[in-house]
């Protein structure tokens, strides 16, 4: 695929990783961690999509974008880098880069914190989700489940038209859609132009549109002011506009994908790519220590400096539990 001028790609650095903690810290998130073949998320994300444009913006918050810029660096690349002075969830920041693009800019929106694999295919969904972008039609990605998932939201569609979103399942759910062949994953990407967005958003939340436009026009050198952002309603973009909008279209992609959300995700991830694994596939994460397993199987040690954690692979989703009883008490180690 080559660059197009008329196309942006957009970054989205915000979110925590509150479930890959202790590894994923509010100063450290997971799309910084280097632990994916020597690279961060984050930089694996700007490879991906470097042949896709040579036009970039980054839209992080005032705690990350040193990070970003720190691996941005690496790159022979201009890019334009908004900082929120306080997060307000993807339809805002997504807005953000709107305003700052031409109305018929197409914006490829693509988290930071995600794996994707299988470079033709991913081409191929790329390709498609363009060209109805280029006839004013907003595009989400629907990924090819291989499991049944009870962290991620569903699209029900057939041909390229979304018959409806569908929240995280129950596992029996899950099962059900994984026996279908037209409930994909959504993945939280998108492509559309700015003008179409902006046009949705105002329709469906102005006031999420008319608090993020006041907001931008105040931004100085891309930096957001905190006042004007706290008036900006924290919605996701899904709610705020796929959801709702009657000019939908999925594309359903085929490429091997993750959001590494949880660590039996990212035990997955690292399994494939060889990561030493014992006899009973159990693994440790953050340190060369001798570690031994005894009567265990599929666990998970993630080692820290100041938090260790041991994790049966299949509980990985509780591990926001965790992360929410510190932040009750405001400990140091978030």
């Amino acid at each position: 695929m080559l660059i197009s001028n008329n196309i942006t790609h957009v970054v989205l650095t915000g979110g925590i990783g509150s479930r890959l903690w202790p590894l994923s810290r509010k100063n450290h998130p997971k799309q910084y961690l280097e632990l994916f073949d020597g690279q961060s998320l984050f930089e694996k994300t700007v490879v991906r999509n470097e042949k896709v444009s040579d036009k970039m913006i980054v839209v992080g918050n005032i705690e990350n974008y040193k990070m970003s810029n720190d691996i941005m660096s690496r790159f022979n690349k201009a890019y334009t880098h908004i900082v929120e002075a306080v997060p307000r969830n993807t339809a805002a920041a997504i807005a953000f880069a709107a305003f700052a693009s031409k109305s018929q800019e197409i914006l490829l929106v693509t988290p930071s914190d995600h794996v994707i694999e299988g470079s033709d295919l991913y081409d191929v969904a790329l390709k498609q989700a363009i060209e109805l972008a280029n006839q004013d039609y907003l595009v989400t990605f629907g990924i090819k489940p291989i499991k049944p998932e009870t962290g991620y939201g569903y699209i029900e569609f057939e041909n390229d038209d979304v018959i409806a979103f569908h929240e995280k399942p129950n596992l029996e759910k899950a099962i059900t859609y994984l026996e279908k062949s037209n409930y994909f994953w959504n993945s939280g990407l998108f492509c559309f132009k700015s003008e179409k967005f902006l046009k949705e958003l105002e329709k469906q939340e102005p006031e999420v549109y008319l608090a993020s436009k006041l907001a931008w026009e105040a931004n100085k050198n891309g930096f957001l002011d905190y006042d004007l952002s706290l008036n900006i309603p924290s919605i996701s973009v899904d709610y705020a506009v796929m959801e709702r909008s009657k000019d939908i279209k999925v594309v359903a992609a085929h490429f091997d994908w993750s959001d590494l959300g949880c660590f039996e995700s990212v035990y997955d991830y690292l399994v494939q790519k060889d990561y030493p694994i014992d006899s009973n596939r159990n693994i440790v994460i953050g340190t060369s220590k001798h570690t031994t397993f005894i009567g265990v199987r599929n666990c998970i040690l993630i080692y820290t400096d100041d938090a260790l954690m041991v994790l049966q692979k299949e509980n990985s989703q509780d591990v926001k539990q965790v992360y929410q009883q510190l932040e009750s008490i405001a400990s140091p180690l978030l």
